[in-house]
Parts: structure tokens; C-alpha cells; sequence
């Protein structure tokens, strides 16, 4: 899964903990790029009565790097502050909320958001309202439309939202984690079993999302509408962090005090690379990392484990990479750099040569009106790994690509001695049934509500 739980002291600070992020220019507004940072990872809907809300104390961001420098020349920041209107009760609700201003609603949540760029520090917007979370008919009636007003436009163009949404990344993690046990060829595994059809384990969860959609000329480096795709000003860089204070001091009233500069404890740039790329004595360095010195983890990206264990836990099936012993120049390329012109006809996202982990987008690629959920393994160019859409199947196009089906991208040499065909049948071309999305603004769908919640069913 793309981060959730994906170190050891994130997966303890779960509204601190950067599950998904995504960025993606779409047909409904083809000016514009939307960026969503999600957190709070598999939320069950039903989980009261303190329902999910995001960190009062965290310091959440989205960075965009536009010069090549692996460094932000672009922040947007988002802080919340969260009410008790009657500390007296216990409950989230005391009656149906049918309002973001309802009385009612015993706990509600507002956000400010703020742009730092090299102009300097511009509040867009404060006392932004979040909606409740999703707890069902009768306390959260219409509430599609209870969410859409929390849909806020911003000075200068674009608009921002951020709470509670669907869980939109699918995923087998149940078979993933218990030895790749790939469900639907785990016949072919080293301890084989009967083939089935994969299951959603993210199936009926809900995520934290804070999404914001700017126009394409507010993201580059001389504010430029972005029309050329070999233009190195058409791409970004774009990863999202979570800090916290330095000190925290906690009294014997259950209150705390908080002190110092903000420290980095979670960032996200491309999906899966903390949790299936980086070794496990790692993963929490990497969090506070910034990625311009993620040169000191590139060994990584050149030699993954699990390009190793693959053709152990599945003989003969996927290639033995091992007898390639070549660094693997693709993965460096796909996830530390971007994807130089010349290697993939009318495409680049390349942002330099500093080794830097960052979802990379390229402005200038008009949103498919056919899209693939393989992204560019799939002929798509406006798909991952050229940024991230909602519905994009990461898992299994980075699965391909860690299997060796992107080496011939970088070396027409490369001749696998494996029948890795069989990577090619990891999903199906279908996304799952019962994944929610929209089809407009913030694109991740209702979430699933606490009465009707029944998380992955039919599993």
C-alpha cells in the first residue's frame, strides 16, 4: 500500500502519517493541476465516538519544486483547529447535522491555509470549515452535499478541500504481506495453493484527505501556462510532509505544551518507496529526510529486495535479476530523477540529476479521455509515473517495474531468464467494484459511513 503503516514510528502517529498522495492534471479543468496529500490511514467508518480528524498539532504540507533543484520553491501549508462545543458530552453529534455550522456538531473542525513561495508568505485562506466524517443517515443526512460546501475557492483561482473521503487506493494486503503470496497465480508460488481472485483489503476504509486544485500558471517557475512537453518548465516535483514540534511536554491533566521548531516525521513523494523500498533500519530516517539528499538511500532504488525474492518465492517465473548484476538504472531514473526525453516517445518528467524522490508530473500532458489505470505501462501518458491520478493501479505497475519489465527502457541488452509473463496478469484491467470516486473536485468519493460499514466485503 502506498504508506500507510510504513515505519515503525509513523504507523504509531496515524494523523501524521502520510498515506497517499496524488497529482494529476483532469479533463473537468485541464488549467489546472490538484494535488492531494492523504493521512490517517484505513479509517473504519464506524470508529466513534471520537471520530477521525486530522492533527491540530501536526503542520501539514505540500511541496512543489519547479527549477530542478530537488528543493521547494513552493509550499502550501495547512493548519487545524478543532472545537468542543460542549465539553460536558461525549458525543461527536447530538443530533442530525445538517449544516457545517450545525449546533449539533459537538466537534467541529476549521483549517487555514498558506502559500510560501519566493515572493514571501501569503495566508489564502482561514477558519476554513472541514465536514464531519460520515457516521450515517440520521446523524449525516445528504451528505454529499453536506461535503460539497465545504468546497472553498480561493483568492486568485483554484479551491481547496480538506476531511474525511473514500479510501481510494485498492490493494490485496492481506496476500502482499503474508510472502507475496500473489492470490490470483499463487499457484505459482514457492508454498503453492488453488489460484482466486484478489481481495480489496482497502475495501469500505476511509482516509483523511486535504486537496487542493491551483491553476497551472500559480506552479511554474516564471508563471507560465505550461503547452510544451519537452520544456523542462512544464514539470514538478511535488511530495507531501507532516512535522511536529521539537518538544512536547505533557502535563498530569491530560493537557500538553508544546515547544520549539517544527521537525519533519512523515513525507510521501512516490507511492511505495518508504514501505517496499527502503530497509527497515531506515524507514524512519527517511521520513525526516528532505529529498534533495536522498542520494544516501539511492542503493535502494538500484538493488530492491524485492526484485530479489520474487523469483525465490515464485521458481521460474519471474526473472532472476540477480544474473543481471547490472544497478537498476530504471528505477533510478523512474523514481529519483524522472524520465529523461528520448526514451519514451512524446514524454519526459525529468527534473535534473539530483537524486531526489518526488512525484513527477509533467503540466503539459493533456489528461487522457480514455485512461489507463497502468499509466504509462499502458500507453497512457498522462498516468503514473507521470504524476498520479486517484484511480491509477500503482501496486501493480510498480510490481512490473521492480520485476524488470522497465529495464529495456535503459538497456536494449537486458534478456530475462525468467517466464515473467506472468507479471503482466498481475490485476486485473478493471478497477475493483465498490471503489469510490468523482468525477469532479476532490475526486476521492463520499466516504463510506459508520452505519453501513462493512470494510472489504465478501472477503
Amino acid at each position: 500500500m502506498s504508506s500507510h503503516r510504513e515505519a515503525p514510528e509513523i504507523s504509531k502517529d496515524p494523523v501524521a502519517d502520510s498515506t497517499d498522495l496524488y497529482a494529476f492534471v483532469n479533463t473537468d479543468q485541464s488549467d489546472t493541476v490538484t494535488l492531494i496529500a492523504n493521512y490517517v490511514p484505513l479509517e473504519e467508518p464506524a470508529g466513534g465516538p471520537n471520530f477521525y480528524e486530522f492533527g491540530d498539532d501536526v503542520l501539514y504540507e505540500i511541496h512543489i519544486d519547479n527549477d530542478q533543484d530537488a528543493l521547494a520553491e513552493i509550499t502550501y501549508q495547512f493548519r487545524f483547529q478543532t472545537h468542543t462545543r460542549n465539553p460536558d458530552s461525549f458525543l461527536y453529534n447530538t443530533g442530525p447535522i445538517t449544516s457545517l455550522s450545525s449546533t449539533n456538531w459537538n466537534r467541529p473542525q476549521f483549517y487555514s491555509v498558506t502559500r510560501v513561495d519566493t515572493s514571501g508568505t501569503t495566508v489564502l485562506a482561514s477558519n476554513v470549515p472541514c465536514p464531519p466524517c460520515n457516521i450515517g443517515p440520521r446523524s449525516t443526512p445528504n451528505y454529499q452535499q453536506l461535503a460539497g460546501a465545504a468546497i472553498t475557492n480561493l483568492p486568485g483561482g483554484g479551491r481547496v478541500f480538506a476531511g474525511q473521503r473514500a479510501e481510494g487506493f485498492y490493494v490485496d494486503l492481506g496476500s502482499i504481506f503474508d510472502l507475496a503470496d500473489l492470490r490470483p497465480f499463487q499457484n505459482l508460488h514457492l508454498i503453492p495453493t488453488p489460484a482466486q481472485p484478489g481481495v480489496n483489503g482497502t475495501q469500505g476504509y476511509n482516509v483523511h484527505s486535504i486537496a487542493i486544485q491551483v491553476p497551472k500558471t500559480h506552479l511554474t517557475s516564471d508563471g507560465s501556462n505550461p503547452t510544451n512537453e519537452s520544456d523542462p518548465r512544464s514539470v514538478i516535483g511535488v511530495w507531501t510532509t507532516a512535522s511536529r514540534r521539537k518538544a512536547t511536554i505533557l502535563q498530569s491533566n491530560g493537557d500538553h505544551v508544546e515547544s520549539g521548531p517544527f521537525v519533519q516525521v512523515s513525507r510521501l513523494g512516490d507511492p511505495l518507496i518508504n514501505e517496499v523500498i527502503i530497509a527497515l533500519g531506515d524507514k524512519d530516517r527517511w521520513n525526516g529526510q528532505q529529498p534533495s539528499g536522498d542520494s544516501q538511500f539511492a542503493h535502494y532504488y538500484a538493488h530492491p529486495e524485492l526484485a530479489k525474492l520474487l523469483p525465490i518465492l515464485y521458481p521460474g517465473v519471474f526473472p532472476h535479476l540477480a544474473a543481471y548484476g547490472k544497478p537498476r538504472a530504471d528505477l533510478e531514473a523512474i523514481l529519483l530523477t524522472g524520465i529523461p526525453s528520448g526514451i519514451i516517445k512524446g514524454f519526459q518528467n525529468f527534473t535534473g540529476t539530483t537524486q531526489a524522490d518526488m512525484l513527477r508530473l509533467n503540466m503539459a500532458i493533456p489528461p487522457s479521455s480514455n485512461p489507463n489505470i497502468l499509466g504509462i505501462l499502458g500507453g497512457d501518458l498522462a498516468g503514473f509515473p507521470n504524476g498520479r491520478r486517484v484511480f491509477d493501479d500503482i501496486v501493480a505497475v510498480e510490481l512490473r517495474a521492480v520485476a524488470g519489465v522497465t529495464i529495456s527502457l535503459v538497456d536494449s541488452t537486458f534478456n530475462p531468464d525468467g517466464a515473467a509473463s506472468v507479471i503482466n496478469d498481475f490485476s486485473p484491467p478493471a478497477i475493483p467494484s465498490g471503489v469510490r470516486y468523482e468525477q469532479q473536485f476532490p475526486y476521492l468519493g463520499v466516504p463510506f459511513g459508520g452505519y453501513e460499514s462493512r470494510p472489504h466485503p465478501g472477503a
